[in-house]
């Protein structure tokens, strides 16, 4: 995103005009708007990407089919993809190698704002955060999850063990409670119950106890801290703040929700404490309204943020 939050407000102003207008006008005043600065062409590219990622592809008759397949079961996800490769004219072979087609044809995946929960073999659990993505095998010797992207938590009993193939490296679980968040920069386990062996991809392996939870990428670990319980309370649908400050509640909000939602700087390091449903992100907004000098400014549907009262 633009380095001045308000280039993007700007931005995002604009859209809503031009939506709501054919004044030749107004086109005139925001082609004069964004060939005053680069920062401007920037942001109103970011917000294009928000609004409308899939906007092309529902364009032409090829397009509007393979959208349709796009919204298949996950349970035939894979035959959806061929179908859209063919549909778009691609070459299967090349095409699906990418990282963001194994997203698309994972065994196991959750939308954006969707919790879901998986039963393994041998009494375990499992859990899947908003947006993830995982293949997933089970047999006599176990449960093996590739996570391809997204946040997991895993519930294990007494006879279960578990490895979780990720992109910075691989983790290994027999009777244990644990979470692992692959975030963009890196990843971050947590150990709540038991003990977990973790090796970077490029690392030695390394083990870690109840109440730890330490941040990692392929090539090496961070010191250990104290595991939150807020690392594992979104599995009950909530998302758990004690003296959280604010940009960061956003940031983690913004996970549940499509579009683009920030705070000003001027008002992220106001303090957030209590237990949010994540079920009913307005909600939760209002609440913050209700209890922080803020304001909720809904410049459009899928373009939110917050500003002070002043």
């Amino acid at each position: 995103m633009s380095s001045d939050p308000r280039v993007l407000q700007e931005a995002a102003r604009w859209f809503s005009v031009l939506a709501d207008t054919s004044d030749p006008g107004d086109r005139l005043a925001w082609r004069a708007w964004l060939e005053a600065s680069p920062a401007h062409a920037q942001a109103w590219t970011q917000v294009e990407q928000i609004c409308g990622q899939f906007r092309r592809l529902g364009s032409d008759g090829a397009g509007r089919d393979a959208a349709r397949l796009l919204q298949t079961r996950p349970t035939t996800r894979r035959q959806a993809m061929k179908g859209l490769c063919v549909a778009l004219g691609i070459g299967g072979a090349v095409t699906l190698g990418g990282g963001a087609w194994r997203g698309w044809m994972a065994d196991e995946r959750t939308a954006v704002g969707e919790v879901g929960r998986l039963d393994l073999a041998g009494g375990g659990r499992l859990w899947l955060n908003t947006d993830t993505a995982i293949d997933l095998e089970q047999d006599a010797d176990g449960a093996r999850i590739r996570l391809h992207h997204g946040e997991v938590l895993a519930h294990l009993g007494e006879g279960t063990r578990l490895s979780i193939d990720g992109r910075d490296g691989l983790v290994l679980a027999h009777g244990a409670r644990f979470g692992l968040h692959q975030a963009q920069g890196d990843s971050r386990l947590s150990i709540f119950d038991g003990a977990v062996s973790l090796r970077p991809t490029e690392g030695a392996a390394q083990r870690f106890e109840a109440g730890q939870a330490v941040r990692f990428d392929a090539r090496r670990t961070q010191p250990p801290q104290a595991a939150r319980p807020a690392e594992r309370a979104w599995a009950d649908g909530v998302l758990l703040a004690d003296n959280l400050m604010l940009g960061a509640f956003v940031k983690q909000l913004s996970r549940y929700r499509h579009g683009y939602l920030a705070c000003d700087p001027s008002i992220a390091e106001l303090r957030v404490v209590g237990a949010y449903p994540l079920g009913d992100t307005e909600r939760v907004l209002d609440a913050l309204a209700d209890t922080l000098p803020i304001r909720v400014q809904r410049r459009l549907s899928w373009w939110v943020t917050l500003e002070p009262l002043s």
